[in-house]
């Protein structure tokens, strides 16, 4: 299904007009993020709504990806472990949080820690997607350090205890997607930019 898929689209992209194989590679890439994603998200949605979570499951998914976006880290090297780390994160994590409650201590070490890591590793790209122009590493370091300290504030002042919780949980989960042990554990290379002579300006 996806190749006849994927085989369409490239065929509708390239009607009237002409790619270099580079470019038609990007092309690819970026129609294969775009269906995999949406395959993942119906998967995740079903699973929510069957289990009667699908407020609380939107409501950690909107708050994550707002860290996740300038912070980047690691991604799945197959679709079935994509989907079955998304699944365990977006499904198991909000009955979690629905029964847990973290004190104000709690919270202030894990975000000391979350800013630290998102000073130092921040923003962690993959060989796919290599970060190279250091002026949008930089912005994207401070993005990633400013949302964390955001949501260590919001995390604190704010009396919904689940909301609070994503806030919290997006941090760690983040922070660890961007350690270079983690790409170390799943193998995958580390710092993809570095491999480029010099950055592009």
């Amino acid at each position: 299904m996806k190749s006849i898929i994927m085989n369409w689209c490239l065929k509708k992209v390239q009607e009237g007009k002409s790619y270099t194989r580079d470019e038609l590679e990007q092309i690819e890439y970026g129609l294969v993020s775009i269906y995999l994603t949406i395959t993942k998200l119906i998967v995740i949605f079903a699973l929510a709504i069957i289990l009667g979570i699908f407020k609380e499951v939107i409501i950690f998914m909107v708050i994550y990806n707002i860290i996740r976006i300038p912070s980047f880290g690691l991604h799945a090297s197959k679709s079935w472990i994509c989907l079955l780390t998304s699944t365990i994160i977006f499904i198991g994590l909000p009955f979690l949080m629905l029964k847990i409650h973290l004190n104000i201590a709690i919270k202030c070490m894990i975000g000391i820690y979350g800013i630290i890591c998102m000073y130092l590793f921040s923003p962690a790209d993959t060989h796919k997607r290599p970060i190279v122009n250091k002026k949008r590493r930089e912005i994207y370091k401070f993005l990633s350090v400013i949302f964390t300290i955001i949501f260590i504030i919001f995390s604190i002042i704010f009396e919904n205890n689940y909301v609070c919780n994503c806030l919290i949980f997006s941090i760690i989960i983040q922070t660890i997607i961007i350690l270079p042990i983690t790409y170390r554990i799943f193998n995958m290379p580390y710092n993809n930019y570095k491999t480029y002579a010099k950055d592009l300006v």
